[in-house]
């Protein structure tokens, strides 16, 4: 929207979310683009105020990247440059529950982060904030990064978009970790001291892919220029993983430079083409296919 348009009303928002079959009993994972708020009469927390009037169970995510440290070595094919940039391991951040969210998640994410009702799992670099869902929460682990959102696919949630693509569905790294995909180590910098991160996602530049195996299955509605989009949390991990298992390189970015999708190939050459088996003891894939 720019400048002179018509600003986005509490009430146009309540219409929206109603087009996309969304109410009070719904339970919702939400990304909306970063500078969305300032076109919306009220801000983030107009937008908030409705997010939550019209659902029952609410997560975002609440990532830190700020309090990764990088050590001087580790794991091979691990898309990461070991000991490149020391000096940089100084100006780390200590998670804690206070720890603004990052910048590119945008200022609803961070708004609802600070929220009084919410709360904050403590993962040091991908924490979620939650209202309604604070079991959630709790299944996350330093080994599970993504068990909030497997958790809401439980319990028939949607995803919902708001002024973005599929690149921002970070549900569809669950969709890869279901299928077998190579995951990654980081390290984070917590009260605690410095924590290793198992399971870490990739890339998700690759995402738009599956616009078109998603046909019929996403609610689109507009608010002016603002596209919304809604779809069944469950049947977009089923989509995506069953694409994933019949091509092991679906969804991943073209970039040649790309670190993370260099490295699931790399992965796949080592095994034949094929994704690596799940374990069946992952709290994150107990749903599965």
């Amino acid at each position: 929207m720019g400048e002179g348009k018509a600003l986005i009303h509490y009430r146009d928002l309540l219409r929206a979310l109603g087009q996309l079959e969304l109410d009070s009993h719904s339970r919702l994972i939400v990304h909306a683009a970063p500078d969305l708020s300032r076109h919306i009469a009220g801000g983030g927390e107009s937008l908030l105020g409705a997010l939550l009037a019209c659902s029952e169970a609410l997560l975002m995510p609440a990532f830190t990247s700020t309090t990764e440290i990088v050590p001087p070595f580790g794991p091979e094919n691990n898309a990461l440059a070991y000991g490149e940039d020391d000096a940089a391991n100084l100006y780390a951040d200590i998670f804690t529950a206070d720890l603004p969210v990052d910048s590119g998640l945008g200022e609803l994410a961070e708004i609802f982060r600070a929220y009084p009702e919410s709360d904050r799992s403590t993962h040091p670099l991908l924490s979620f904030s939650a209202t309604g869902a604070a079991e959630s929460l709790e299944h996350q682990t330093l080994d599970t990064p993504l068990a909030p959102i497997d958790w809401m696919a439980e319990y028939d949630a949607d995803v919902l978009l708001i002024g973005l693509d599929q690149r921002a569905n970070f549900s569809l790294h669950l969709a890869e970790r279901r299928a077998g995909r190579k995951t990654f180590v980081r390290w984070a910098l917590s009260e605690a001291g410095v924590v290793t991160c198992t399971n870490m996602p990739g890339c998700s530049e690759g995402f738009n892919a599956i616009d078109e195996r998603l046909s019929g299955e996403v609610r689109i509605t507009a608010i002016g220029p603002v596209a919304l989009q809604a779809i069944a949390l469950r049947d977009l991990l089923n989509i995506a993983a069953g694409w994933i298992h019949e091509d092991p390189r679906a969804l991943l970015c073209e970039r040649p430079a790309c670190p993370h999708c260099s490295a699931v190939r790399a992965d796949l050459r080592q095994t034949g083409g094929a994704n690596r088996e799940p374990s069946d003891e992952d709290p994150e894939l107990e749903q599965g296919l």
